[in-house]
């Protein structure tokens, strides 16, 4: 079971990544190497706050493994992308922002706006959206 927790990630993490990519700014931030602020940590995921928030609440959720974007996860098919949602959807309500609304935003590729290649949703809220996004 995922716990909610409000500290620096530690330097050194257990657990067995079965798709680490050495470079890559997330999967550094998932084993404990690269500091983060963190929300929650579970076997296969973790959340951490935005270092740029775009909104009172912005948490990065990530998988602790690596895939580029949101189709290669949902190809995985092994319900880590439902259980990236339901951790997002744990974190709002922790956050209290389930009650008034929050957006979950996966931008896949250059032109979606992706800047980090390791799949990530944005979990936004705690002021009003608007529409279109930009």
């Amino acid at each position: 079971m995922p716990r909610l927790i409000g500290r620096p990630a530690p330097q050194v993490t257990s657990g067995h990544y079965y798709r680490v990519v050495p470079d890559c700014l997330f999967c550094g931030i998932a084993s404990g190497q690269i500091p983060a602020t963190i929300v929650l940590e579970g076997k296969r995921v973790i959340a951490f706050r935005d270092i740029d928030p775009q909104a009172p609440t912005h948490v990065l959720v990530i998988p602790r493994d690596h895939f580029p974007n949101v189709g290669e996860l949902a190809a995985a098919g092994d319900g880590l992308l439902a259980e990236l949602v339901g951790t997002a959807r744990e974190i709002a309500v922790t956050e209290g922002i389930d009650d008034t609304g929050y957006r979950l935003v996966f931008n896949t590729g250059q032109d979606g706006g992706q800047t980090v290649g390791h799949v990530h949703a944005h979990l936004l809220g705690g002021r009003p959206m608007t529409w279109p996004p930009g």
